[in-house]
C-alpha cells in the first residue's frame, strides 16, 4: 500500500483527522504495516505497551480475563484505535486483542504516537472523547446492559 493510501486511511480515525499532512506522512511513514490471521493474537493482557495500532481492514476482538474465562468488551473494525491506553497510561495490556478474520494494521510506536499528541491538541482531546465512550460502555456492559455507545 502506498504512502497516500496509509495517510488517507489514518485520516479516517477520528485522532488522526485534523492533523496536518506533513505530520500524518511522517506517522505512517515511521509506522509498522502488520497482517495477522484469524485467530491469531495481536496482544495479550499485561503484555508491555509499547505502540498503539489503527486497524486498517478486518476486524478484532478485545477480551479481558475474568474468573469464569475471557470477556468480551467490544469488536473493532476499520480505522479503530487500539492499544493505546497502555501507552498513554504507561501501564501494561490492560486487554487481549484477538483477529476475527484477517486483520491489516498499523503499529504506531509510543514515542511517535505521544509526539502527535503533544503537538496537537485537537487529537488529545478526540483521544480522550474515545477513552470516554469506551469507559461509559464497559462499565455499562459490567452492570449488564446493552451499551448503545459508539465505538
Amino acid at each position: 500500500m502506498s504512502l497516500e493510501k496509509e495517510v488517507e486511511l489514518l485520516r479516517r480515525s477520528p485522532i488522526f483527522t485534523k492533523i496536518d499532512l506533513p505530520m500524518l506522512k511522517l506517522l505512517c511513514f515511521s509506522s509498522e504495516r502488520l497482517s495477522y490471521e484469524k485467530g491469531q493474537v495481536i496482544f495479550n493482557t499485561g503484555d508491555p505497551g509499547d505502540a498503539a495500532y489503527v486497524l486498517v481492514e478486518g476486524h478484532a476482538e478485545v477480551t479481558v480475563p475474568t474468573p469464569s474465562g475471557p470477556l468480551r468488551v467490544t469488536v473493532l473494525g476499520p480505522n479503530d484505535i487500539f492499544g493505546e491506553i497502555a501507552v498513554f497510561a504507561d501501564v501494561p495490556r490492560t486487554a487481549t486483542v484477538t483477529a476475527t478474520s484477517r486483520v491489516v494494521a498499523l503499529r504506531i510506536a509510543k514515542d511517535q504516537l505521544m509526539g502527535v499528541v503533544r503537538q496537537n491538541p485537537d487529537a488529545a482531546l478526540e483521544l480522550i472523547g474515545i477513552l470516554a465512550a469506551r469507559l461509559a460502555r464497559t462499565t455499562a456492559q459490567l452492570r449488564g446492559i446493552a451499551p448503545s455507545l459508539p465505538t
